[in-house]
């Protein structure tokens, strides 16, 4: 089995990831000043060159005005999709 990165279902996490982040109106500077990582940091999440783990995603997902549920509920229609 492919590293989870290169998955189509990994594709799907960081779209929905960079689609809340838009909708939020945030950009990655403002997301990574928050987070207290480098701009680039989010950058890489985004363009699937990093993964993300299970409490950098909640803590996006809490930028985003989203809840850890709600995002992974938006994950999983965009794989039902």
């Amino acid at each position: 089995m492919a590293k989870s990165i290169h998955r189509k279902e990994y594709a799907a996490l960081i779209e929905a990831v960079r689609d809340a982040r838009v909708a939020a109106g945030l950009t990655q500077t403002q997301v990574s000043q928050k987070l207290g990582r480098s701009q680039s940091f989010i950058s890489d999440v985004e363009t699937g060159k990093r993964r993300v783990d299970v409490v950098e995603l909640r803590d996006i997902a809490k930028l985003t005005g989203l809840s850890l549920g709600s995002l992974i509920a938006d994950f999983e229609r965009r794989l039902k999709a």
